[in-house]
């Protein structure tokens, strides 16, 4: 496999919706939800590093305690990219600038079911998709349930040749994007101001796997499915 690929994982300081939410106590693991993500990269020979970009002390701490392989680097980020009104985009262009490798893997800490075998499986598809004419790969959740359009006044995601109420798996499906990774090229980043191209592989997720931490509910909910599938 390619080697040319690091991960970009970026952690912050000052949560709203969920206090501490990378770094508090998560099931049994002492340095929650970042500690797990940190060991499951680790676990990826296919990277060339992995790069933590924070504004946090805690999350320093952590990484460093792992770092036995010397292989996270951390980057400090700057503090206004570091707000809650920070947008998406301002870190997006900022990415490049950090990273070394010709393609970047993005992910989360906030998908703590998201393993290891998970970024293998993507990382291999993301490079047979490159010969493929895709240029990028995200992770999905794909959804076959009903769609309301509210201006239309009707569902979305049917045509009349179906019915008024066709069968859910006859409904034209709905990917929702996880935020669990995305891969593109540096030079993808730099084009296009994104961190996925314009015709990305979607790669799909079972429904478990989907869970992103963005709420406390969500928090409460992951640790307690984590207890019971992943702690000894």
């Amino acid at each position: 496999m390619k080697q040319d690929i690091s991960f970009f994982l970026p952690v912050r300081k000052g949560s709203q919706r969920v206090e501490n939410k990378n770094t508090r106590p998560f099931s049994n693991v002492s340095g929650g939800l970042l500690e797990i993500k940190l060991k499951q990269l680790l676990e990826c020979d296919f990277c060339k590093e992995i790069v933590l970009s924070t504004n946090d002390e805690k999350s320093i701490e952590i990484a460093n305690t792992l770092n036995y392989l010397n292989k996270i680097r951390i980057e400090r980020r700057p503090e206004h990219l570091c707000q809650s009104n920070t947008l998406v985009q301002d870190l997006i262009r900022y990415v490049p600038k950090v990273m070394q490798t010709e393609h970047i893997f993005w992910v989360h800490a906030t998908s703590p079911f998201v393993d290891a075998n998970d970024y293998f499986q993507a990382v291999s598809q993301y490079y047979d998709a490159l010969d493929c004419d895709y240029d990028s790969l995200m992770s999905v959740t794909k959804h076959h349930f009903f769609m309301w359009d509210a201006l239309e006044k009707k569902i979305a995601n049917t045509d009349d040749t179906k019915g008024l109420w066709p069968n859910t798996q006859d409904l034209d499906p709905i990917y929702e994007i996880n935020n669990a990774f995305f891969i593109s090229s540096k030079k993808n980043y730099q084009k296009f101001q994104n961190r996925i191209g314009i015709n990305p592989k979607l790669y799909e997720l079972e429904k478990i796997k989907n869970i992103d931490i963005d709420w406390e509910d969500d928090f409460l909910i992951a640790e307690i499915l984590y207890s019971q599938s992943y702690s000894i």
